[in-house]
């Protein structure tokens, strides 16, 4: 039996498709954007290249896999409901094929888009805080799991120019996502399928972005799973001063941060090293054992 320490919070499980995720193994979200512009260069894959691309996210210890077809920035051109389904249908039908054991999310705020999906995929993933007011609704009626965000107000695709929360960021995502969070209740989402998204950049400055980070703690008090997505993000970079393409160790280290502080989802472009390290501040939480324990025996 592990030796918990009584001052961590343990976390909400996630629990989807027969699967649980907890502070004994937190799920790794992976990236695959069907994408020509991703803001990381890596993350922009073809039809064929994000097939190859799945298979290795799954070798790599991927839980969840969360496939977008926008481009979360205002940079690139604007992209139709009909040529996001075009994007993200085709590539679920093969992904549900070629590897059922993986949950597959869908990085949307289109109620269309998710519709288009029904049947397919296991998450909603909506990164603007209801822009769509359906996409719950949707999530419901597919009995899928749903991330509620924070995002300040802000529509779709904007970019965080002189954002500014009265009360300060950490308490206005707290109360901003705790109303998201029990409208999907009342809507007919169970708990352990409703996952909160502090949604760090999106609305927010570097510095929100870090007070954030620093509280993820507050957010797993509200009760439920809490994803936090740092992936290469731009806080990272202006926090480091590093491109895009250097921000592995920076993200690695909000990561553990994360884990530490109790977030069940992790969302990832490194899957392998994120995998790491997740599993290792998992066992010095003390809610996982080593895999092998040969040392002193």
């Amino acid at each position: 039996m592990l030796s918990q320490d009584p001052t961590l919070r343990q976390p909400a499980a996630l629990i989807m498709r027969g699967r649980r995720f907890d502070a004994s193994h937190p799920a790794v979200m992976a990236v695959i954007n069907r994408t020509p512009d991703s803001f990381y260069s890596q993350a922009r894959h073809t039809f064929d290249d994000a097939l190859r691309r799945l298979d290795e996210v799954a070798g790599h210890g991927a839980d969840i896999v969360d496939i977008g077809g926008v481009r979360a920035g205002q940079d690139g051109p604007e992209v139709s409901e009909e040529a996001e389904i075009e994007r993200v249908r085709p590539f679920l039908e093969r992904a549900r094929a070629e590897h059922p054991e993986i949950l597959l999310s869908l990085d949307t705020w289109r109620s269309g888009v998710a519709l288009a999906c029904a049947g397919l995929i296991d998450v909603v993933n909506d990164t603007w805080a209801g822009a769509d007011p359906e996409l719950a609704g949707v999530a419901a009626r597919l009995e899928a799991g749903h991330v509620v965000s924070h995002t300040g107000g802000l529509p779709p695709r904007t970019d965080p120019h002189h954002v500014h929360y009265e009360r300060g960021v950490v308490a206005d995502a707290l109360t901003e996502l705790a109303r998201s969070a029990a409208h999907d209740r009342e809507i007919g989402i169970p708990a352990e399928r409703i996952i909160i998204d502090p949604t760090l950049d999106f609305g927010k400055t570097t510095a929100d972005s870090l007070a954030c980070l620093r509280r993820t703690d507050l957010f797993v008090d509200l009760g439920y799973p809490v994803l936090v997505a740092a992936s290469r993000k731009d806080f990272v970079g202006e926090t480091l001063d590093l491109p895009v393409d250097d921000r592995l160790e920076g993200t690695l280290a909000a990561v553990a941060v994360s884990v530490w502080l109790g977030a069940t989802v992790i969302r990832a472009h490194d899957v392998r090293a994120t995998r790491r390290v997740a599993d290792m501040v998992s066992s010095i939480r003390g809610d996982r054992p080593p895999a092998h324990s040969q040392r002193g025996v």
